[in-house]
């Protein structure tokens, strides 16, 4: 960990945006991406192949039949903007990667199922040395520090190449973010290593560094705001993390990712209190009113109820129910439809712990699972399901993603069986259509 250490303290007395660029030819990436392929890749979203070449799929009986896309719109456009990212580095042509970002991050640019374009192709962008890095500390020894340090010590000479570049600052910044975490794990704080405690603090300690001296300067940039959020665990930012979260999602309201995040982390177990995780999510849905509705306060509380039965109890169940009304009633995508039945029948509807206050408020948002899908689903998305069965847990490792979109696209039709077991009991058939479900004698 000394090595690390001493390698940051280098970069930060060599380095600042104002610094001239250094005389040393660019890196090559691709050394490091040949790396990466021994890996499990996150890159890409994994494809369900379970149903019929036509794209649809059903029970075994055929009582239900819905259109099931391999891949997904939302799908294809994450991966397409992912592999542009990881392209243009594989390219070097970090001029026109910088280029491509700036223009979707200032434009705010979404994708059908919200996700931030600059946020996808910077994630693509630093790829293939996060991956080599996460091998290496999986199959860590004496020596993995100097493997580890390699991907990222060529992104760091491409940043003294472009020292007033915000966008190449946030892709390296981000690239320790992921890396430190690699480090971490998702334990306690006190089932965490030493050493993996200290590398951990040393690359969230040197985004900050990196990013720090933008932040004036690029205040309008949803980018660089959400980089400046994805480093609150590091050993110098935990105070005001609400305000950090406040400005990012006041620069692009439409993204749902920010208030997901901040209510996470002001639970109590990260920064927060259970009075400001309420307080956070009213203040937010009174400031994004006229695009979410009520829909803010379920964005924030969405994730911590999930995982706190404190949280969950004492949620305001009706606040958070027109929420999601008002959610699917101002984003009518498949993606979003299946997201907020996945959650509701999955991720809260499986839930179930010995709290009784938290288990009346997940019985109510799990009996949202019906009108959604009658109101709302046209198509499904397995690979929704699967990951709300989970939790959305991000640090999930998947063996098998042919498997793992198996068991989503099986626990949707099984739950939708059980939605629709009146018309099937009378002898009907459910067919999805794009105006929803349509029951149909046999």
């Amino acid at each position: 960990m000394l090595q690390i250490k001493n390698f940051f303290k280098r970069k930060q007395t060599s380095l600042t945006p104002q610094g001239t660029a250094d005389n040393a030819a660019t890196p090559s990436v691709p050394g490091v991406s040949e790396q990466a392929s021994h890996a499990p890749s996150r890159l890409h979203s994994a494809r369900q192949t379970t149903g019929p070449a036509d794209g649809s799929t059903g029970t075994g009986n055929g009582v239900l039949k819905i259109d099931c896309p391999n891949p997904t719109a939302e799908e294809s456009a994450r991966d397409g903007f992912q592999q542009t990212g990881q392209r243009l580095v594989r390219q070097e042509n970090w001029a026109a990667l910088s280029q491509r970002i700036r223009e979707y991050d200032l434009a705010g640019t979404l994708t059908s199922g919200l996700m931030p374009v600059a946020d996808l192709i910077a994630f693509g962008a630093r790829a293939d040395v996060v991956l080599a890095a996460e091998h290496a500390i999986r199959d860590s020894d004496r020596r993995v520090a100097k493997e580890v340090l390699t991907g990222i010590e060529e992104f760091e000479h491409v940043l003294e190449e472009h020292p007033d570049d915000y966008i190449i600052a946030c892709i390296v910044a981000q690239a320790h973010i992921d890396i430190g975490w690699a480090w971490r794990g998702t334990g306690w704080d006190q089932d965490i290593a030493r050493r993996n405690r200290d590398a951990f603090e040393a690359h969230l300690a040197r985004a900050d560094d990196i990013i720090t001296p933008f932040l004036a300067q690029h205040a309008n940039s949803p980018l660089l705001a959400a980089t400046h959020c994805a480093q609150v665990s590091g050993p110098a930012s935990k105070d005001r993390v609400a305000d950090r979260y406040e400005h990012l999602i006041d620069l692009n309201p439409l993204n749902p990712g920010p208030m997901r995040a901040m209510g996470n982390h002001l639970l109590p177990r990260w920064f927060g209190s259970y009075a400001q995780l309420e307080l956070e999510a009213r203040r937010t849905a009174a400031r994004t009113q006229q695009i979410w509705g009520a829909g803010g306060y379920t964005w924030v509380q969405f994730d911590a109820i999930s995982c706190d039965d404190e949280a969950c109890a004492n949620l305001d169940l009706p606040f958070f129910i027109d929420g999601l009304h008002d959610i699917l009633g101002r984003n009518q995508n498949a993606y979003t439809a299946n997201l907020l039945a996945a959650y509701c029948a999955n991720t809260i509807g499986q839930g179930f712990t010995g709290n009784d206050k938290a288990n009346a408020a997940r019985a109510q948002i799990a009996g949202c699972t019906e009108w959604i899908v009658r109101e709302h689903l046209t198509e499904l998305h397995p690979m929704v399901w699967a990951h709300a069965a989970h939790g959305f847990d991000n640090n999930l490792r998947i063996s098998s993603p042919r498997k793992f979109a198996a068991a989503g696209r099986d626990d949707a039709m099984r739950i939708m069986a059980g939605l629709f077991k009146s018309e099937i009991a009378a002898g009907k058939h459910i067919v999805f259509t794009e105006d929803g479900p349509q029951a149909h004698a046999f």
